[in-house]
């Protein structure tokens, strides 16, 4: 059985407005394509002033230019956020353009696959330059507009690697996983200043990247079996909570980690071996 997403109907509620980010200025990393580029046209829907963050300037540009037909106001900008100088520049020409902002999602990511017996010293540091310390920068250079403020929201896109180890991804889960306390400790430093910080987990999303990977026939099908929900997510799967995440409806919430894996985690007894209990029959029955 095929199991989609469940998308509420339209109304007061479940509507974007509903979200009070109409106007802010929220700036999202690694914007060009994939769960970026959700996020990204989520805020937009809110009303949102979005600034696309991206090394991959062309994608940011296409993403930025379909959401500008849509009557968004938005900004591309060609940024590693490995790079010091690059992010301040980036988040001087958001302010000059956009304004100050009131939202950052830390969203780029990078994997050098690898086991840790092998990997390069040079692979190892260039994922934690990005999928950690870059995550610092941009809370730098962004947070500091909100710390000025005092109100501000900082969700940072981790991995349900960060909770599990996934063997032969180099630095990639070990990056995840500072993600996690990097969260925690600017929650709890610039919480008293008005800025929450809070962490999504995502588990397996489709998106460019992966979709060759569903294209092998059979591939989806096990790895939806994985999961209680019995699918795979897709980039709107966790645009929604981060972008609740990043409204003033999680006002209270800060310092959190919200694992969105269509039940991923809950499965791990029922991959352990036992007899008459593994199978999809046995269970049914």
């Amino acid at each position: 059985m095929t199991h989609k997403p469940f998308h509420a109907p339209t109304n007061e509620s479940s509507s974007p407005a509903w979200l009070g980010l109409a106007g802010r200025v929220c700036v999202v990393s690694g914007a060009g394509s994939g769960i970026g580029a959700a996020i990204a046209q989520g805020f937009a829907a809110a009303g949102a002033q979005v600034a696309l963050l991206d090394r991959d300037i062309a994608g940011a540009r296409r993403v930025a230019g379909a959401l500008a037909e849509q009557g968004a106001r938005v900004l591309a900008v060609e940024c590693d956020i490995a790079d010091e100088a690059a992010v301040q520049a980036a988040a001087q020409q958001v302010r000059r353009q956009l304004g100050p902002a009131t939202a950052l999602v830390n969203n780029a990511g990078l994997l050098r696959p690898g086991a840790l017996a092998a990997v390069s010293l040079a692979e190892w540091n260039a994922v934690l330059a990005v999928n950690l310390t870059g995550y610092l920068l941009c809370a730098r250079a962004f947070g500091q507009d909100m710390r000025e403020a005092g109100r501000g929201s900082i969700v940072h896109v981790a991995s349900v690697s960060a909770l599990h180890p996934q063997t032969a991804s180099g630095a990639y889960s070990a990056s995840k996983a500072g993600v996690r306390l990097l969260s925690r400790q600017l929650a709890a430093e610039w919480g008293p200043q008005g800025v929450r910080s809070n962490v999504v987990c995502p588990g397996m999303v489709r998106t460019a990247l992966s979709a060759r990977f569903y294209a092998e026939p059979g591939f989806e099908a096990r790895r939806a079996a994985a999961t209680a929900s019995r699918r795979i997510g897709e980039p709107q799967d966790i645009a929604e909570p981060v972008l609740f995440l990043a409204s003033d409806r999680a006002a209270y919430v800060n310092g959190a980690e919200l694992v969105v894996d269509g039940g991923l985690a809950c499965m791990l007894m029922d991959m352990v071996p036992r007899p008459g209990f593994n199978d999809e029959a046995a269970r049914a029955a």
